[in-house]
């Protein structure tokens, strides 16, 4: 493995919006000097291989990969430095677990040590429409130092297809770690 910068968790968890997850786990595993450690829960992987036909060692490349059962990954430790984490796309359950301190497995695990040590946390929900549990998980995991991104991308850049939706997401996502991307073109370039 190269020599890095940063280390950045990415979670994939099995909401709907898998191409969301391929092109935030290219466009890390493309980042320079960054080391992109990856979580796919059990649902991610069938919602994987249903909507892009792919296989998480697909969606694996260039990343290290956790088995989402192992408790005793790095990830889960707050002692384990990194500089961020995303989960992308992010379920309501997810959200769930996360904004009530349920740490059931390394995802959430992970997620927790993420917050409880100051770490920037941004969660990528994809659901519709949004009830007020869903709202009111999401306000609860803001006020605990969670960023809200949710998979509403925009048109300003004139997307030519889901890849470049998807890329605008993705984008959205690295800005909020400071990870340099050229995957869309910013309002007034």
């Amino acid at each position: 493995m190269p020599s890095t910068d940063r280390r950045i968790v990415l979670a994939v968890t099995g909401a709907s919006g898998m191409p969301y997850a391929m092109a935030t786990a290219r466009a890390l595993a493309a980042a320079p000097g960054v080391e992109t450690h990856l979580i796919v829960s059990e649902a991610a992987e069938k919602v994987l291989a249903i909507e892009t036909g792919m296989t998480v060692d697909d969606l694996a490349q260039g990343c290290i990969l956790h088995n989402c059962h192992d408790i005793t990954a790095p990830p889960a430790s707050g002692s384990w430095k990194h500089d961020g984490m995303i989960i992308c796309p992010c379920t309501m359950k997810t959200l769930a677990s996360i904004a009530n301190g349920y740490g059931e497995g390394l995802l959430h695990r992970a997620a927790d040590a993420t917050l409880k040590e100051g770490r920037k946390l941004v969660l990528v929900p994809r659901e519709t429409p949004l009830g007020v549990i869903h709202l009111e998980n999401m306000l609860r995991a803001a006020k605990a130092g969670a960023v809200i991104l949710p998979a509403c991308p925009g048109f300003y850049h004139e997307p030519g297809g889901v890849d470049a939706l998807a890329g605008f997401i993705a984008g959205k996502t690295l800005d909020q770690l400071d990870i340099p991307h050229d995957l869309f073109r910013r309002w007034g370039d």
